[in-house]
């Protein structure tokens, strides 16, 4: 009898030495601040080529992201421009901070991204900035590229 036979006799699982190498970490964000009572979710994002995304908005808490396929023109209130890669991730806290651009930076081919998101209660995952905010707080914005 084997040992593998011998342990499902008596109900004892083997245990693997694989856990202690098989994570390894992507991003390590400090400080957080999640509401009392914050919701979460997890969506797959998938940009077809030169799509520019979802429009200026915000976010009510921190989102957490892994860029799966392709490459994503990321941009946040008082940050500079920049594209990540298959295989990096993205951050951001949330709140009042206005996300700019979430786009596909490629023009011949999908990027696929998933995002974690949590949420304060009773407010919406995402909210669109509108106009005129984007004006009044447009000496916030980063300089851009072609600026």
């Amino acid at each position: 009898m084997s040992d593998k036979d011998s342990a499902q006799e008596t109900g004892v699982r083997t245990q693997s030495e694989g856990w202690k190498t098989a994570a390894t970490m992507l991003q390590d964000t400090d400080p957080l601040t999640v509401a009392e009572g914050a919701s979460a979710m997890t969506i797959f994002v998938e940009w077809q080529p030169g799509d520019p995304g979802t429009p200026p908005h915000r976010h009510p808490g921190p989102a957490f992201g892994y860029v799966l396929e392709g490459a994503v023109r990321f941009e946040l209130e008082g940050e500079p421009e920049r594209v990540i890669e298959a295989g990096g991730t993205f951050w951001e806290p949330g709140g009042d901070a206005i996300h700019y651009q979430d786009g596909n930076a490629l023009s011949d081919a999908c990027t696929r991204f998933v995002v974690t998101m949590l949420c304060a209660p009773g407010k919406p995952m995402v909210q669109l900035v509108e106009e005129e905010e984007l004006a009044q707080r447009a000496h916030l914005r980063a300089p851009r590229p072609t600026d």
